[in-house]
């Protein structure tokens, strides 16, 4: 090899070592079902999240974050690409799967020397085989975080997704009060039943959210004690809403709008609070970003880093107004296993939904089962059990969560924050909705969504990998 080779190589080396070593680490910590504002660093009652709390406190607390999709597979698909869900083929819905044509952030990463894995629930559920993978989409499988400590090189960078399973359903009942909370003190969704079953049920929840913030602690704790924490991009938030009626599976605030901490000592002033509308897909680009590496031009997210860079609180950046996000199907719980599509816009003042197929019904169709419908969009619990059989008692809460929706819904969540009168049809509100409908059609259509783009799609023609529930006449029905 000539000497100038040599020369170049060494230099090239030194150059990446130092980048290296200069590049954060990255912690991101997914919890499963978890909806704004139930962390205590929002003000929430009964909730203790002190892990969430300081990350907040020592970073930037969002009160503006939204998933792109109130799912479980489809919220992965789009983070991990950094993508819309409309644009990621069948990772836009539960038990899809990933296509190996989609580039993910922890490929990149690794590709650029970040040691990368995973623990507990990564990309999932659905088949990985299906889109051409043979490995998860969140990077390769650790026991736990301290194996994949263990296992990371001296002098890498490192990126880890850590996806827990709560709070996800099944809760053991009374958890919650046996811990200690009072249900008396718990604040009820106005779209839910104030009573003794369900304010159980939602201590139950919180506890399980109580349970994933101590599990984010003890990673913090050895991450300290390595004396990393001070490069190191820490991300708490939520993969999709709370598993309750009118919630996960809908695009309304309690199934999309999700808590997010963010910190980073070196480089991210704390104290902040952060007003600008911000999707999960940002996290992609912005991890990139930090990490020096080039963002593919197919990601639709925007990176955060000038939000987390500036000394600023409030609105930050101008043109993060608004976020748009959207669902298709959800669980098998339809003849023939068609979803319920939808897309929405949120603004500060107003939401605006879109529903395509208004004529089916958005918690699945309904089919009496013993004592029970069917409604396998709504996780089982001992809420939906209450409404179910309370329906007579509480007809409109029962309608809100079960029954069918107009073509276009329009909220205003300043004088109606939990999102229960639909303004679509007011004369008054005529003006705003077509101004947000246009909005949403330009940012779908930019975008490349074929329920705007081609009309028909392929969406309820794709594979199911998950148990196809509706021909077994079950009382139960799991959406994972």
């Amino acid at each position: 090899m000539h000497a100038l080779g040599t020369i170049l190589i060494a230099l090239t080396s030194a150059s990446l070592l130092a980048g290296a070593e200069s590049r954060p680490n990255i912690l991101l910590c997914l919890s499963d079902d978890q909806s704004w504002p139930h962390a205590s660093a929002y003000g929430a009652p009964v909730i203790k999240t002190p892990v969430f709390d300081r990350v907040a406190r020592e970073g930037v607390l969002f009160n503006h974050a939204y998933c792109a999709a109130p799912s479980c597979t489809p919220s992965r698909s789009a983070i991990l690409t950094g993508q819309d869900i409309w644009r990621v083929g069948e990772g836009g819905q539960l038990f899809g799967t990933l296509p190996a044509a989609h580039p993910v952030y922890t490929d990149l990463l690794a590709e650029n020397g970040y040691h990368v894995g995973y623990s507990d629930k990564g990309w999932a559920p659905g088949s990985l085989e299906a889109g051409g993978r043979t490995s998860n989409g969140a990077g390769p499988n650790y026991k736990n975080f301290g194996e994949f400590i263990a296992s990371s090189p001296k002098g890498r960078p490192w990126c880890f997704w850590f996806g827990s399973r709560d709070p996800h359903r099944g809760y053991k009942k009374g958890s919650g009060v046996e811990s200690g909370m009072d249900p008396s003190d718990v604040s009820v969704p106005a779209y839910l039943p104030d009573t003794p079953e369900v304010r159980g049920d939602l201590c139950d929840y919180f506890f399980e959210i109580q349970r994933f913030d101590q599990q984010v602690g003890r990673m913090l704790e050895q991450i300290e004690a390595a004396g990393q924490l001070d490069n190191t991009l820490v991300v708490i938030t939520s993969d999709n809403g709370m598993p309750f009626p009118r919630a996960k599976a809908n695009l309304y605030d309690s199934g999309t709008r999700m808590p997010m901490a963010i910190c980073w000592p070196k480089r991210v002033k704390g104290g902040r609070t952060i007003d600008d509308f911000v999707n999960l897909t940002d996290l992609a680009p912005t991890f990139l970003e930090a990490a020096g590496v080039r963002v593919p031009g197919v990601m639709t997210g925007r990176s955060l880093m000038g939000i987390l860079t500036s000394d600023e609180s409030g609105n930050v950046e101008p043109g993060r107004d608004a976020v748009i996000t959207g669902r298709e199907r959800h669980a098998w719980c339809r003849v023939g296993g068609t979803g319920y599509p939808a897309r929405m816009i949120r603004t500060h003042d107003f939401l605006y939904i879109r529903n395509y197929q208004p004529d089916r019904w958005p918690a699945g169709d309904y089919r009496i089962v013993t004592n029970e419908g069917h409604f396998g969009d709504v996780d089982n619990s001992p809420s939906k059990r209450f409404l179910l059989e309370h329906k007579s008692d509480y007809p409109r809460l029962f309608e809100l969560s079960f029954g069918k929706r107009r073509g276009e819904e329009l909220y205003d969540c300043g004088k109606d924050p939990d999102q229960l009168n639909n303004l679509a049809f007011e004369p008054d509100y005529q003006k705003t909705l077509q101004e947000l409908s246009k909005r949403l059609t330009a940012h779908l259509k930019s975008s490349g969504d074929p329920r705007e783009t081609e009309g028909e799609t392929l969406w309820d023609s794709w594979p199911y990998h998950g148990r196809n529930n509706w021909p077994l006449l079950e009382s139960t029905s799991r959406s994972d």
